[in-house]
């Protein structure tokens, strides 16, 4: 039987089951609990136990169109909320750069 993980009810069924939690804290492991893009940039983000989550596990080819590599380790990585987040366009602010207009120092 093939699962649909564009329904919200399996998705969440997925990432609440034992072997999901198992993988997922595999990969975490692997990655030293540190987000893979923010050490690609030098920067450190590690998982913080005084916050609900820091870190999330990223499905590189999305769990919704390539269900067959939901569990396949080269298929997942460790991303901070913030990247996981810029990633998919999640709750990104748009930057305001007002601009005065009205004077010119040239």
């Amino acid at each position: 039987m093939n699962t649909d993980y564009n329904d919200f009810k399996n998705r969440k069924a997925f990432y609440k089951s034992k072997q999901w939690r198992m993988v997922r804290l595999r990969v975490l492991k692997r990655d030293n609990y540190e987000c893979v893009n923010c050490r690609k940039e030098g920067k450190v983000t590690l998982n913080r136990f005084d916050k609900h989550k820091t870190l999330d596990i990223d499905h590189i080819k999305e769990l919704e169109t390539h269900p067959e590599l939901r569990y396949d380790l080269d298929n997942l990585q460790t991303l901070c909320i913030w990247c996981h987040n810029k990633k998919h366009n999640r709750y990104q602010k748009k930057i305001n750069k007002k601009r005065w207009t009205d004077e010119r120092w040239d």
